[in-house]
This record gives structure tokens, C-alpha cells and sequence, in this order.
């Protein structure tokens, strides 16, 4: 398997995952014709062409067949071309000495401090290959996309994650807070935010703080709750040290989560090493490998050891990442070795 950025040949597959994934499920486009201009606009941002307010970088899975299995994506920065909202969690406190009464209010902030950091997003893999660490090959791979080309993405990494929705699509939350200002129905709403047509936010949105307290028992139930099927995804971005800070998705309540990319375990821990060919053996750890390379970039996971300064690998893996021995690869073991000894 390898990482590597889409190609406009990816479009039908692509497509398929889309339709496949449903609704929110894959972050792609459900329109030929956009999904074949975010490819585009891909292969410009891997090609260096664009501002960081302008890079989405989007990636696929690739199995040694050269069959598409899964997708993901980074922005370089959010909310510097369009504006990007959020809600912060907050509190307010009533207090009434004469009659004895304190009341602590949890509150929604709607705002844009998270301006000009970037974004992992547009994550999904097909459900057969679910396994073997394909899910976090995936994941992992444009993490060390950014260790490798830092100075292309701001000192935070955020991720919105899918909150709960019912089996028809629709939001607890939205139907409780968003459908009262906006008119429309939660699906409209999302698809609008997400071919970035997100002006009507401001326009239509209260500033004033929001007691959540006002909303449905069912809407409080998902704040800062994740979709039961992303559990896996939150898992992996979790051990690499993301975490919940208060901030939701105005549409569907879920978590925004986040980290500094120097705290970033994949970003962090990895290494510029030598590549060299050799047979690692049934001992050697998989590690996650990237070939430092931006517009022709590839990324994969293998068994390998260190050697001094190079890294051993075998000769299908030096083929997967299209280098020959001597050649620089960035380098990290897929797995987070710290909780592996901490767990023996």
C-alpha cells in the first residue's frame, strides 16, 4: 500500500468512494465536476502553486494493483480566504446572594479562533480493507507530510469530526438550534459549508451567547459527541496527541480537536535517515515512511530497522516509494513505541 496525492485518473474511483461513504461520510464533494476541480486544485498545491489560504492537499490509498482503496486530505489554512466557525463551550455564572440562588450555564461562543491553522480532513477507507493497519497508514501518512513540509501549515492541526446524526441524516443539534435561524434542513445546511458557501453563517447566526440549556435534552445529549463510526479515526488521531478543547461544529455539535505540530507524535518523533535495501526479519517494527518528496511524494508502511543513520528495508518497499539505496527518506515507526513500553 502507498500513500500518494490524487491524479485526475482517480476521478471515477474517487467518485465511487464518495457515493459509497454516503452523506459526510467520505468530506468529498458528491459532484463529478467538483470533485475533478478539487483534484486539480490538488495537484496544484503539490505542485507548490498556491498560497497556504489556497492548499488542500488530497491524498489516496493505493494497493499494490494500483486500485484507489481509500482517501484523506490537509488544508493548509482554514478561514484566511473564506471565514471558518465554530462554537467554543463556555459558562456562565447567575448568582443571586438575596435569594441564596447560583446557576452555572454552560454557553456556545460562535467564533473564528481557529483561523489560519490547518485541517486533516476527508478521511475514509474502503470497508473491506478496514485492517492491517491500512486505516492508520492512511491517516498517519499526511502527518508526516507536514513533519516533512512544516513550513507549508500553521503550528496547530485541527480536525472536525463527524457528530452524531440519526439514521435519516439528520442532527439533534441542527434540528434544535441551527434550524430555527437557517430554514433549511441539516444536509442543505452542511453541503452549502462545505463547498464553502459559508457567508450565511454570519449573516443568520446570533453573536450573542447561546445557553444550551434552551436546547432539546436530545441536542445537549451530542455536544461534543462523535459519530460511533469515526471511533477508530478519533482513536488514532488521539494517540498522536490530539485532543478535545471545547469546540464544536456549529451544524452537527461534533469535537474539534486539535494539536501543536511539534507535540504531534508522527511530526515529533521522526527521522531524516538513509534508505538502504536489505531483509528485515519477523522482529523488525513497521515503520511509516515518507520519500521527501512533495509533487511525486509516496508514502508507505513496512517492516524496517536502523542500521546507524539508514533505515533497512527490502527492495518492494524501496519500489513502492519510487528511491534507490542512499537515497533520504523521512522516517517513524507506525506505532507509538512510548505506550507499547508503557504498556508491557
Amino acid at each position: 500500500m502507498i500513500v500518494r496525492p490524487a491524479q485526475p485518473t482517480d476521478l471515477g474511483t474517487l467518485l465511487a468512494l464518495s457515493h459509497h461513504a454516503g452523506r459526510g461520510g467520505s468530506g468529498l464533494p458528491d459532484s463529478e465536476e467538483q470533485l475533478a476541480h478539487r483534484i486539480r486544485w490538488g495537484q496544484r498545491a503539490f505542485a507548490g502553486q498556491v498560497d497556504r489560504a489556497d492548499a488542500a492537499y488530497l491524498f489516496v490509498l493505493e494497493d499494490d494493483e494500483q486500485q484507489v482503496v481509500g482517501v484523506s486530505a490537509l488544508t493548509g489554512g482554514v478561514g484566511l480566504r473564506e471565514p471558518w466557525y465554530n462554537y467554543r463551550l463556555g459558562l456562565t455564572v447567575n448568582a443571586s446572594p438575596g435569594l441564596g440562588i447560583q446557576r452555572h450555564l454552560p454557553t456556545l461562543f460562535l467564533n473564528n479562533e481557529m483561523t489560519g491553522q490547518s485541517e486533516v480532513c476527508s478521511l475514509y477507507l474502503r470497508a473491506d480493507q478496514r485492517g492491517e493497519n491500512h486505516g492508520r497508514l492512511l491517516s498517519l501518512g499526511r502527518l508526516l507530510f507536514v513533519a516533512e513540509f512544516a513550513h507549508l501549515f500553521g503550528d496547530k492541526l485541527i480536525a472536525e469530526l463527524r457528530g452524531t446524526t440519526d439514521d435519516e441524516g439528520c442532527s439533534p443539534f441542527w434540528d434544535s438550534l441551527g434550524r430555527h435561524f437557517f430554514k433549511m434542513d441539516f444536509s442543505h445546511a452542511d453541503h452549502l459549508s462545505g463547498l464553502g458557501n459559508k457567508a450565511f453563517i454570519a449573516e443568520l447566526m446570533p453573536r450573542q451567547p447561546l445557553y444550551t440549556c434552551l436546547l432539546t435534552e436530545q441536542a445537549q445529549a451530542v455536544i461534543g459527541k462523535a459519530h460511533p463510526s469515526i471511533e477508530p479515526a478519533l482513536n488514532i488521531l488521539t494517540a498522536e496527541g490530539f485532543a478535545h478543547k471545547g469546540y464544536i461544529d456549529i451544524f452537527d455539535a461534533g469535537p474539534v480537536i486539535e494539536a501543536p505540530v511539534t507535540g504531534i507524535r508522527t511530526v515529533r518523533d521522526s527521522q531524516c535517515l538513509v534508505l538502504a535495501v536489505g531483509t528485515p526479519d519477523e522482529r523488525a517494527a513497521v515503520w511509516l515512511i515518507h520519500n521527501r518528496r512533495m509533487e511525486n511524494c509516496r508514502i508507505t508502511s513496512a517492516p524496517a530497522f536502523r542500521s546507524g543513520n539508514c533505515l533497512v528495508v527490502d527492495r518492494l518497499t524501496a519500489k513502492r516509494l519510487q528511491l534507490q539505496p542512499g537515497d533520504s527518506v523521512r522516517a517513524v515507526p507506525l506505532l507509538n513505541q512510548r505506550r507499547q513500553v508503557a504498556a508491557a
